[in-house]
């Protein structure tokens, strides 16, 4: 199992185990409050807060899958010394130039100089890709946001016919799963939604559907960058050591 996905399974059992006990509270409100041992009646504002939890759950678990996947291919870029800038792919070049040049920061004239500077030293000198970020979309991690970070990368996103639909399937407020689970938890950090609000109309069921779409979409996009680095498709076409079937 690679690391990307090993580090997804491992996020994503976490939730299962929430929902695990959010069905066995569930079962016990069908006789009655359900308690604490013999003690405290847990009350139905309480049970709305602990069901409107598994969406921060599920877009913390959107988000720092697609972070994972980003990183890992950085990293590759950056593994062994192995790459200069030239050889890189154009998106990911564009990543590199972005990072190191700083062209997104509002940057005062020495600073300015100072980074085209380094740029210009490892251009000219042949340097290996030294070590990168890509400019994070914080906080607005959704499909159609993963789609676009793939095609910025210049990498191809693979995700079957099946998946995808079910991903763009409305579920909930003429949203797809990971749209809502965005929204929701937006309007939660920012308190438009209170808890108790969020977590009003939804079942067990409902939350386990919504998990598994995210599941499912989620570990296609883990196996895809996945394959994309095992096929170094952050490097131009002429510098990807030949793949030899075995």
């Amino acid at each position: 199992m690679s690391k990307l996905k090993e580090a997804f399974e491992e996020r994503l059992s976490e939730i299962e185990v929430y929902l695990d006990l959010l069905e066995s509270l569930e079962r016990q409100v069908q006789h009655g409050p359900p308690r604490f041992g013999e003690g405290t009646r847990i009350t139905v504002e309480q049970q709305r807060i602990l069901y409107s939890g598994v969406y921060l759950q599920l877009y913390s678990l959107v988000e720092a899958t697609i972070t994972q996947c980003i990183e890992a291919v950085c990293t590759a870029a950056t593994d062994g010394d192995a790459w200069k800038p030239s050889d890189l792919a154009q998106g990911i070049r564009t990543e590199w130039v972005r990072y190191v040049a700083r062209t997104h920061e509002d940057l005062n004239y020495e600073n300015r100089l100072t980074s085209a500077l380094t740029m210009f030293d490892a251009l000219v000198g042949a340097a290996p890709v030294s070590p990168f970020k890509v400019e994070r979309a914080g906080g607005n991690w959704d499909d159609k946001q993963i789609e676009g970070i793939s095609r910025r990368l210049g990498l191809d996103l693979r995700i079957s016919d099946p998946v995808r639909l079910q991903t763009k399937r409305h579920v909930r407020e003429e949203r797809g799963a990971l749209v809502l689970i965005r929204h929701l938890r937006n309007r939660l950090a920012h308190g438009n939604l209170s808890f108790v609000e969020c977590g009003a109309n939804a079942t067990v069921s409902d939350l386990r559907d919504l998990k598994e779409i995210t599941a499912a979409y989620l570990r296609e996009v883990v196996v895809s960058f996945s394959e994309s680095i095992a096929a170094h498709e952050y490097l131009i076409p002429g510098k990807r050591p030949v793949q030899i079937d075995t």
